[in-house]
């Protein structure tokens, strides 16, 4: 199962592949433009370590606290992507975790499943 990791309420604009065998990440510079050109730095990214989005099972976002702008943006692509390539996600909140010791981005995914957070909590609404 792959999984990628979505982190734009920070600093900077954070990715992960997590795939069986490998883990990958990657960050880039939390600034407007990165904002708007999200899907094309995950497709590169993904397309570096010879992935492409329908590679990817799940898709675990941060839904804050943070940069109300890169969190919209993020929250969108992910949605799309949702709608396009029926990819499920998770919308989780670093608060969601503030109680353990091992916080990492690598450990998201397990945390999620631990804390039963509820895979695509936000339902995006269009018309087929």
């Amino acid at each position: 199962m792959n999984k990628l990791i979505i982190d734009v309420a920070n600093e900077k604009i954070f990715l992960m592949i997590i795939t069986n065998a490998n883990i990958y990440n990657i960050t880039h510079q939390n600034t407007k433009i990165n904002y708007e050109k999200l899907t094309i730095i995950i497709n590169d990214f993904l397309s570096s370590k010879n992935n492409k989005i329908a590679d990817i099972d799940a898709i675990y976002i941060n839904k804050g606290p943070g940069s109300f702008a890169g969190i919209r943006n993020s929250m969108s692509v992910v949605k799309a992507f949702n709608v396009a390539k029926n990819i499920d996600y998770y919308c989780y909140n670093l608060n969601d975790f503030k109680d353990e010791k091992d916080l990492s981005y690598r450990n998201i995914p397990n945390l999620c499943k631990k804390y039963k957070i509820k895979k695509n909590l936000i339902n995006p609404i269009h018309i087929s």
